[in-house]
């Protein structure tokens, strides 16, 4: 018989004391050994990573008083506003720095900001929705460098949407939407640069004025099963961050400012805004449309519904928000030939809405 002339590992299965796996292991042990020990009977525990913990201080305060962040210089309280929930990514750097240095004064100021952040963004790791719903509406930024846009226009209207708002139409492409939307829904309406799909009639469209001097925004009833909803469309204006500008966002908060009074003065009770609004739910420059209505994704989604950009979300500045409708769920749904990933939520409708 023959004996076996080598062996692939150790009598016990590991790998021999040459193999890398095996150094693997006792350099993970050593930084254990290093990370975890010492730290008894060791005084300087206290006096050592004060640098790390007035960073982890200085992170919550940041994450605390957001809001008070003056807009003066280059529009920096709406940019930190913008990347709030994205500051919670040093926690774990700081954690990481504290456990190298061995201070117990850096890791206990690291909870701080750890439970800060919690405490702004932890409600939305939770799965909120609720399913059901008697409507289901959708929004898309559809980008009006689109390479194919009729593409895009049968990808979200696959989605089931009852409601279907598009934004970014340059008009040489209205045609190729209409064609490709029309078998799925009867109704549709556009106004300058944005559109309202429908599966129920709709009427009184008219635009409203964000004060641009062309038209980015619109208004329309729709007819539903369970009575008439005010529908609004809206496409505010882009924001830059430049070198020396800042987060340049003027234009855009002063059409904010008027979609917030439009939608104040609105006669029906019960309201949905679709559209890119160019800001998060945390900008204070949005806050005459976000202190009157809710974010379906907010209230009803499950994690942030980043939607911008399409390649790596980092912000969810397309929303659907609504005032006197009871979100159910809300989500993204999967990209398309846009640089923006369409939004979609299932709202339910109270009772028939029978103000003129």
């Amino acid at each position: 018989m023959t004996q076996q002339a080598y062996r692939t590992g150790t009598d016990n299965g590991d790998s021999g004391p040459g193999r890398p796996g095996s150094r693997l292991r006792r350099l993970t042990h050593r930084l254990t050994h290093r990370l975890l020990t010492g730290w008894r009977g060791d005084p300087r525990i206290w006096r050592r990573g004060t640098v790390v913990a007035a960073l982890a201080l200085l992170l919550a305060l940041v994450m605390l008083a957001h809001s008070r962040i003056p807009n003066r210089i280059g529009n920096l309280g709406s940019l930190t506003d913008t990347f709030l929930p994205w500051l919670g990514l040093a926690v774990p750097v700081l954690l990481v720095l504290g456990l190298v240095r061995r201070s117990a004064t850096a890791l206990i100021a690291v909870l701080l900001p750890a439970i800060v952040w919690l405490n702004l963004f932890g409600g939305l790791l939770t799965d909120k929705s609720a399913g059901g719903g008697d409507l289901m509406v959708a929004t898309h930024n559809v980008n009006a460098d689109n390479p194919d846009p009729a593409a895009t226009a049968r990808d979200v209207a696959s989605s089931g949407a009852d409601l279907l708002a598009l934004e970014e139409l340059p008009a040489s492409q209205v045609p190729v939407y209409e064609r490709a939307l029309a078998p799925t829904y009867g109704y549709h309406a556009i106004v300058g640069t944005v559109g309202l799909w429908s599966r129920y009639p709709m009427s009184g469209v008219r635009a409203v004025d964000i004060k641009l001097g062309w038209k980015r925004a619109m208004r329309a009833t729709v007819a539903t099963p369970a009575g008439p909803l005010a529908v609004y469309v809206a496409h505010l204006p882009s924001v830059r961050v430049k070198m020396r500008a800042g987060f340049t966002a003027r234009q855009r908060d002063k059409s904010a400012d008027a979609l917030g009074e439009a939608i104040a003065g609105e006669s029906l009770g019960r309201v949905v805004l679709l559209g890119d609004l160019n800001g998060t739910m945390n900008d204070r420059a949005l806050n005459a449309v976000t202190s009157q209505m809710r974010s379906t994704q907010g209230a009803a989604g499950s994690g942030f519904g980043f939607s911008w950009p399409a390649s790596f979300p980092m912000a969810r500045i397309d929303q659907i928000m609504v005032k006197g409708v009871e979100p159910e769920s809300s989500w993204t749904l999967p990209r398309t030939g846009s640089d923006h990933l369409p939004v979609a939520a299932r709202v339910k409708l109270e009772e028939t809405d029978t103000s003129s």
